[in-house]
């Protein structure tokens, strides 16, 4: 059984974001609105998702859970293309069917296939399962993109020069998805090569300390990773290859500008 923690002793081991803040400071790094506003927006989800959790965990109801999925989606697109510094309105649709195509087969393989669950919508399951996954598949989202418009802008010469030469503009960005993909997936994979020998993941951990089996835990760990990564994978793809439709016209012209570039329809 897992110990409890109180409210007042989390509101004093919370004092320690005094260090973040300083080295924000010392360091100029101009991160205290995003510092701030991210902790207080950590606060209100996790405390509104505990809530859910704690007094609709009876009604496992389809329909508000699903509801909450949905939520849980459009935050988390939103989130991407804010933190990735790029126009909402263009993004947010790719991004977002990137996540639902990511999510979607790997979470109900999970909920149908494996752990065969009756009813298979649980909340139980459905909402953390779901939660892991997109949490992590964010970060990696946000680098791809960057890493695709920040190429575009910086490689320009390269870009239109694949135009010139007769190249489509997905044969002409072909490279730079390529390039996004890779770098938005090194650190999952790099995280996973050295799982359980440098790191010790959050799942397994939260586990243990609840009294779950050291073996079980693995196994769940392991679960999570695989579903993480092929959710990823798939939401990549999908997000990278409907940014490329939709941000660039039939003709090759950009229409999303960047800190790097002025390029604009």
């Amino acid at each position: 059984m897992s110990v409890d923690i109180s409210w007042l002793a989390l509101a004093g081991f919370s004092l320690i974001l005094i260090v973040p803040l300083g080295l924000n400071r010392y360091f100029k790094l101009a991160l205290g609105k995003d510092l701030i506003g991210s902790l207080l927006r950590m606060l209100v989800q996790l405390s509104l998702l505990g809530l859910y959790l704690q007094y609709l965990f009876e009604l496992n109801n389809l329909w508000l859970n699903l509801g909450w999925l949905a939520l849980m989606l459009l935050v988390g697109a939103s989130a991407i293309v804010g933190k990735a510094k790029l126009p909402q309105k263009v993004l947010l649709l790719p991004v977002l069917a990137g996540l639902v195509v990511g999510l979607s087969p790997v979470l109900l393989i999970l909920l149908l296939g494996l752990l065969q669950l009756q009813p298979w919508y649980q909340t139980q399951y459905l909402i953390p399962l779901a939660g892991m996954l997109l949490g992590n598949s964010l970060s990696g989202n946000i680098v791809a993109l960057q890493r695709l418009f920040n190429a575009l802008s910086e490689k320009q010469t390269e870009y239109y020069g694949y135009l010139a030469l007769g190249a489509n503009r997905q044969q002409a960005t072909e490279s730079f998805v390529q390039s996004a993909m890779q770098q938005a997936l090194a650190p999952l994979l790099a995280s996973m090569s050295t799982m359980g020998l440098v790191t010790l993941p959050g799942m397994m951990t939260g586990q243990i300390l609840g009294g779950s089996d050291p073996l079980i835990a693995v196994k769940y760990q392991i679960l999570i990773l695989i579903a993480i990564l092929v959710m990823l994978s798939l939401s990549l793809a999908c997000t990278l290859s409907l940014c490329v439709r939709l941000a660039i016209s039939p003709s090759g012209l950009v229409r999303i500008a960047t800190s790097h570039s002025k390029i604009a329809s």
